[in-house]
């Protein structure tokens, strides 16, 4: 927990509200949702699970060690969905971070705060050595959630995931524990007191701020 920001395990009673905010920010998240690619010919039809099905895999996934499954509320009401997936242990100890939010909080910091938890999470409490990030090129704000936290770019894999339809290039980006000793949180605090209107004191002179 962060002020307004709690990060908490997804359950099946969630289903109902995470249902009316997902719907509700359908055209907002279509363009960077993941889909399932065409059969090959004569292979198996894939079908979206249900809500029921996707908390019992993500359940299972996390009782198995490869995943953390969290619902992001904000002010008290859930708001997005943020998946730490792909964890892998042995000599890479890392694992990817995936996120959505509603359209109505963007912009007040709910993402940053949440990746922040997740991310000090994985690396004080886990143990984990590598998180990453992979998102589209064109996805703006998505891209602003990383810059914000000082996630490293590394590069650009190409058609990574099937996302709206598409195999879809992705850039990757990165952070090591020992990057953030201190904790990602203690930077985004830093970073939001830095930026925030009230303090011009690494702002250059009659230039735009960049508020959090």
């Amino acid at each position: 927990m962060e002020g307004d920001v709690v990060l908490r395990p997804i359950k099946l009673r969630d289903q109902r509200v995470w249902r009316e905010v997902n719907r509700r920010n359908r055209d907002w998240l279509r363009p960077w949702e993941a889909t399932i690619p065409p059969p090959a010919p004569g292979g198996p039809v894939a079908h979206r699970p249900t809500y029921r099905q996707m908390v019992r895999h993500l359940r299972a996934e996390a009782n198995a060690g490869r995943m953390l499954p969290f619902v992001i509320e904000y002010q008290g009401r859930l708001v997005g969905q943020l998946t730490v997936a792909g964890i892998t242990w042995g000599s890479m100890c890392s694992g990817h971070v995936g996120y959505w939010v509603d359209e109505a909080v963007a912009g007040r910091g709910v993402m940053p705060t949440a990746v922040a938890l997740a991310v000090d999470h994985c690396f004080r409490t886990l143990g984990l050595h590598r998180v990453e990030v992979c998102i589209r090129p064109e996805n703006g704000p998505s891209r602003r959630v990383v810059e914000k936290l000082g996630f490293r770019e590394e590069g650009l894999r190409p058609r990574y995931l099937h996302i709206d339809g598409a195999w879809r290039d992705h850039l990757v980006f990165a952070l090591t524990a020992e990057e953030v000793r201190d904790g990602l949180l203690t930077r985004w605090r830093r970073t939001r007191a830095r930026n925030s209107p009230g303090n011009a004191q690494d702002m250059p002179q009659n230039a735009p701020g960049n508020p959090a």
